[in-house]
Order: structure tokens, then sequence, then C-alpha cells
């Protein structure tokens, strides 16, 4: 590997847990090391869920003065994460309480009155101006909530959760492109704000600093952080991806343009890489949002329930005491035929906390008739249905977008899951590359390395690095199509009664 080498610092937040990752490298190539890993875990304040900013804070810091012990030095520093929460920053440019957790309920009444057109913007008349599907999380539904509690009275700012830590950084405040596409108030034509749904909802736009892209410099690392890491120099504090599915997919290693992605954590993200949006009804109907990417790029994507099924799942297994080998777990499912017990895993009854192992077993009673009796039939049950709907979902969107799919590439923390992997490959009909499971801290790495001059290229570019980087694996389709098919028909069947 050729000199000068860099060190680049990416903190990665997500859902349950943040850590911090170090890329070293030049041109020639890149290693990640994850020096950090660090529990995101929500509290519950005067009734309403919200993150622990403190602990998060203190998880970066941590982290990046783990990354300066063993590296000595950094050069630059960026941040990606989840999508749709924000912080609330006053006049004096301080947090005013801690941000509200997208899964708190406090959005259904915003959410129903859109949806059921008691508002002045339609359901259908939002996703026309924003191309993003309509969930009870949006930012939108959240703003409308804190507006009409009063929240807002006192705010001056409004932070996406990576554009706090990175103001928290930095000192400077922006919002990055591919995280306010997913707020349901941008517009991916135009990349600015969609000004007819915003002030006939009014919504505070004005409360977000400006627009900013991947590849953008905020500044100089903050004078107070560079001391409190011990650091001789001030690093640049690079504008990355800062959604993680947007860093993800810019650290997917595929070659050409004829390929799907499943980003899998908490959620599973599903969909495919464009060159504009598709924002019209049959997108709408099947659930697809069109969220910015890297270097112009569109993410058609639908979000699939993910391992956060199976996570809830060892939490409550762990609290009844048992003891949970998720490996010896996934053998065991492994044994099971397919497709013996399904659930819908869209059905929004999977989106709250605990009880998820009975909700799981009461579901697949309704739906495939199978009793759920010991944990390896349920993590089997999950699994399948999760293969299922990823395959609904590469289906529905090659049919709306009109683009063929080669290949999978699952990417995050399901290609640890060898059965998984290997269940999206048959359900889907397609060769399955799995890996890297680093792919946000690949995208975020490669992004920064490029803004400040380590590497250059265009986004192809970038992931012949993460191809030469990474450990790959894949998986070939077995057996044929006809029990996906039922299993398609099962899923389906359940919806269709569910919504009678």
């Amino acid at each position: 590997m050729g000199e000068p080498s860099v060190v680049i610092a990416a903190v990665d937040l997500g859902a349950s847990s943040g850590r911090v990752v170090v890329g070293r490298g030049d041109r020639n190539g890149f290693t990640l090391h994850e020096v950090h890993r660090f529990v995101n875990r929500p509290v519950r304040t005067d009734g309403t869920l919200r993150w622990d900013a403190a602990s998060l804070h203190l998880g970066v810091i941590q982290g990046l003065r783990a990354a300066v012990s063993e590296f000595a030095r950094l050069d630059a520093v960026s941040v990606d994460g989840w999508g749709v929460d924000y912080g609330l920053i006053d006049e004096t440019g301080e947090l005013i309480v801690n941000p509200a957790h997208y899964r708190d309920p406090r959005t259904a009444r915003p959410f129903a009155q859109v949806a059921g057109g008691d508002r002045n913007v339609t359901e259908a008349q939002l996703y026309a101006a924003t191309g993003i599907a309509s969930h009870p999380f949006n930012t939108v539904f959240q703003l409308m909530a804190e507006r009409d509690g009063g929240a807002l009275a006192d705010a001056r700012h409004v932070l996406l959760m990576p554009d706090l830590v990175t103001y928290w950084l930095s000192g400077a405040m922006g919002t990055e492109v591919t995280n306010a596409s997913t707020t349901s108030l941008l517009d991916p034509r135009t990349m600015s704000w969609a000004s007819e749904p915003v002030d006939a909802l009014g919504i505070p736009i004005g409360l977000f600093p400006s627009l900013r892209s991947a590849g953008d410099i905020a500044g100089s690392m903050s004078a107070s952080v560079v001391a409190e890491l011990g650091l001789a120099s001030e690093p640049l504090v690079v504008i990355g991806p800062s959604h993680d599915t947007a860093a993800a997919v810019a650290g997917v290693p595929a070659e050409g343009e004829e390929f799907a992605y499943v980003c899998t954590g908490t959620w599973t993200l599903v969909g495919l890489e464009l060159a504009g949006p598709v924002i019209n009804e049959a997108g709408r109907g099947a659930g697809f949002s069109n969220e910015v990417g890297v270097d112009g790029t569109v993410r058609f994507l639908r979000n699939v329930t993910g391992f956060w099924l199976v996570q809830e799942c060892v939490r409550e297994w762990q609290l009844a005491g048992k003891s949970v080998d998720l490996d010896r777990l996934t053998a065991a499912a492994a044994d099971l035929p397919l497709g013996a017990a399904l659930i819908d895993v869209q059905d929004p009854a999977f989106t709250a906390p605990d009880g998820m192992p009975q909700r799981i077993r009461d579901a697949c009673l309704r739906t495939s008739g199978a009793d759920l009796s010991t944990e390896a039939e349920t993590l089997r049950c999950i699994l399948d249905s999760m293969a299922v709907a990823i395959r609904a979902a590469i289906r529905d969107a090659m049919r709306i977008a009109g683009r063929s799919v080669r290949t999978v590439h699952v990417v995050g923390g399901g290609v640890a899951n060898t059965l998984f992997c290997q269940l999206v490959a048959d359900a889907c009909r397609r060769p399955v590359v799995a890996g890297p499971t680093e792919a946000a801290s690949w995208g975020n790495v490669l992004v920064q390395a490029r803004a400040i001059g380590a590497v250059t290229g265009t986004l192809p570019d970038l992931r012949a690095i993460v191809r030469l980087g990474s450990d790959l694996v894949t998986y070939w389709p077995r057996g044929d199509d006809s029990q996906w098919q039922r299993a398609d028909d099962v899923v389906l069947a359940s919806r269709a009664a569910g919504a009678g």
C-alpha cells in the first residue's frame, strides 16, 4: 500500500448500537478497523420514548479517543446514522430535550389525519411532492406532533441525528441531503424543500439549517473536542452520506447497474440504485421511497421489517432467563422445513417493542396455521418470512422502475447469518453476494477519502476499492420457485384478510 496513507474515522450510529470504525489507506486500497462499539438504548421521559443524547455523545467521544489511541492521529471524521429523528436546538445552541424516538406513538394522530384526508395535504399529494412512502415515524409527522404539542416554541434549529453529532464535533450546522430526503419534506427532483406540502401543513422548515451534500466539508474539528481527544492537530469534519443506508449503498461492492441491495439491520432496506426518482401511483401503492444517494443517485427502496424481530425475541428470551446462542439456534432453524410457519413481517403489529415472541406466535397461527413451540421454529418463521418480503420488494421494484436485476447484494449485520443469505438467494432466484458487514463504514470512509483527496474517481471506482478490501461470499439459489410462490400466496392471503 502506497504512502502517504490517511487515517479516517467513520462514526456509524444505529438504532441499537453505535460504533467508530477507522479506515486507513490510500488510492491503492483501504483497510477498516472497528475501534469501539457502544449501546444506543432509548429512555422513557415524561411518557415519551427518547434517545439518550448524553450517552450517545459519550460513546462517540470514547470511540474517537480509542481511534486516536490506536493510530495516534486522525485526518478526518464523518457521521452517518438512522433517518427521520432529530434534535431541537435553542437560541444558545444547546439541545432542548433528548430527541424523540421514531417508535414513540405520538405521531399516530397527525399520521391518521393526513392518511384520512383531514389535513390540508393528502397522503397522495405528499408522496407526489416528495416520493417518500408514508410511515407514522416520518419526520413530517414527528414535526406536526411537536408543533401541535407546543414543543417547537423554544426551538431555533432542527438537526437530524447525524447532523446533530456533526454539530457537536465541528460547531457547524447543516442538513445533509441523503438524510433530509427521508423526512418526507424534500423534493428529490430539485434537491430542495417541497414548498407546497410544507407550507400547507404548517411545518416550520426554516428551522432546518441550509442543505449540504455528501463530500462537503463542515470545517475543522472544534478546539474543545481536539483537546478532549488529545490530538496535536485538527482533523477535518467531513459531511459524508449521513443516512446510514445511503452510506451502505455507496459501500455495496457491485459491478455494473443491474443489482439490487438488501441493507440489513434493525430494518432491512431493499431496493435499486437509479439515476433519478420514480414517483408515481404504482410506487406509492407499493410503499416505495425515493431517497437521495451519493453522486446524485436515488435509492428506490422499500422498508422491510428486519432483524428487529429477532433482536426483540432474543431480548425477551433472555429476560425470561434463557441462554440464547444465536449461532446454534440458526443451525437448528436450518434443519426445519421451508415455509411451514409464516407471518407478514410488514404487519404494523410488529412495530412496538415487548411481547414479540407471543405476537409472532399468534400471527403465525392466523397466517399459516402453525403453532410455534420452540425458539428455533420462531427464528425460522422470521427468516423465511423476511425472505418472502425481500423477494416481493425486489420483484415490485423491478416492475415499477423497469430495471432488471442479475445479482442481489446483502450487506450489514445479516451477512453473518448464512441461513438468511441462502434463503434470500433461494427466494429471489438470483445469486446473492454477501458482504461487507460494515458497508456503511466503507461508504462513509471512502466518500471522506475522496473529499480530502486521498482517492479519486466516481462511485464505481469507490466500489472497486470495497471489493478489493472485503471478504465476499456468493450464495447460489437452490430448489425451484414453487415453494416460494406458495409462501407468497400464504402471506398475501393473510394481508388481504387483515385488510378486510
